[in-house]
């Protein structure tokens, strides 16, 4: 009997000193990571800011793809939320609402824990730097006694949720990745190109020079146009002349579209050209320019295939109907291309 009393006696001693140790420790806690990622902030705030988008990268959701998701009303911006449930030990039930979001910079959201009866604040900072976002997840909240106790046990909160914010933000990297990727081609069918007054430039170049070539001559023309404040009349487009694989070169133009005929100054390097409408199969790229070579070769197929023949010596043409400047995500790029038939 005096064993069974030393033994309770210790154990009582354990645990009133696991008590007093719990007690001791911080009331609060702050967990952050950082990963840069190589996409504009708006594309990757645009998915954060979005609950929809959380099951493709959330790494609780991933240990648990049987988890049951709700929305709420709203799933994007300030009032949105969604809520889970689930059986696994690692991911439990909780909810998550956005308390503020001020566009491609922060977003500030807070969490509960079912099992926890306690709130959290999420924290996410979007910062453009070296061509990407440097993206920061942080968390930070009150502890109560029991939620002391759970971390004092797993290794605490820096153990407990590190990790998976590190996974997560990987794994936000690749689903932003994946979504900048996506493009589609259309044959959109034979038009009538309506023409009308432009100012180019005109150069020529190796095929693999086109691109730097290509956005200096237009930035030439654009700047010649806001310089002298003339009304564009649509978007700016590139005219090839010629293209030539075998030899790897291209002669194009640069234009802008004016809604009349301009006199430009001797010595500007920018003239004035004139396209009279014209016959034309027309075909759509919604994605990045990485795509436009499989977009021309789809409407040189769709030529051949339906026995039409392209008018030689008049220009083919794209159309930069949204680009970069406007429209960060390149898989919201639209180029509309347009090659001459008889």
């Amino acid at each position: 009997m005096k064993a069974l009393k030393y033994i309770f006696f210790l154990l009582l001693l354990v645990i009133i000193g696991g008590a007093i140790y719990i007690a001791t420790l911080e009331n609060s806690y702050k967990v952050a990571r950082t990963r840069l990622i190589k996409a504009p902030a708006q594309v990757v705030y645009n998915t954060v800011n979005d609950y929809k988008s959380w099951p493709s990268w959330s790494p609780w959701l991933e240990k648990d793809s049987l988890a049951v998701v709700t929305y709420g009303d709203n799933t994007v911006g300030k009032g949105a939320s969604y809520a889970w449930k689930s059986s696994h030990k690692e991911v439990g039930e909780g909810s998550i609402e956005t308390i503020e979001a001020k566009p491609y910079e922060t977003i500030h959201q807070r969490i509960s824990f079912e099992d926890w009866d306690s709130e959290s604040d999420i924290y996410w900072n979007f910062k453009p730097i070296d061509g990407g976002t440097e993206v920061t997840w942080s968390m930070k909240g009150k502890m109560n006694f029991m939620f002391k106790a759970y971390a004092a046990f797993t290794g605490g909160m820096e153990k407990q949720v590190g990790p998976n914010y590190e996974r997560g933000l990987y794994k936000l990297d690749s689903v932003v990745q994946a979504t900048m990727k996506k493009y589609s081609i259309s044959v959109n069918g034979i038009t009538t190109h309506s023409g009308g007054y432009y100012l180019y430039n005109t150069t020529s170049c190796k095929i693999d020079e086109f691109d730097s070539k290509m956005q200096e001559m237009m930035h030439r023309v654009k700047q010649y146009v806001q310089k002298n404040n003339i009304q564009m009349a649509g978007k700016p487009f590139t005219l090839y002349h010629t293209y030539d694989e075998e030899n790897n070169a291209v002669i194009f133009s640069s234009a802008v579209p004016v809604p009349e005929r301009v006199i430009t100054e001797a010595g500007s390097g920018i003239l004035t050209g004139m396209l009279k409408p014209f016959k034309a199969l027309k075909t759509t790229l919604k994605g990045d320019y990485v795509n436009l070579k499989e977009a021309w070769e789809t409407a040189n197929g769709y030529l051949t295939e339906n026995g039409l023949e392209q008018v030689l010596g008049s220009p083919a043409m794209e159309v930069y109907s949204t680009g970069p400047e406007t429209t960060p995500n390149p898989a919201e790029w639209l180029t509309e291309i347009y090659i001459p038939i008889k």
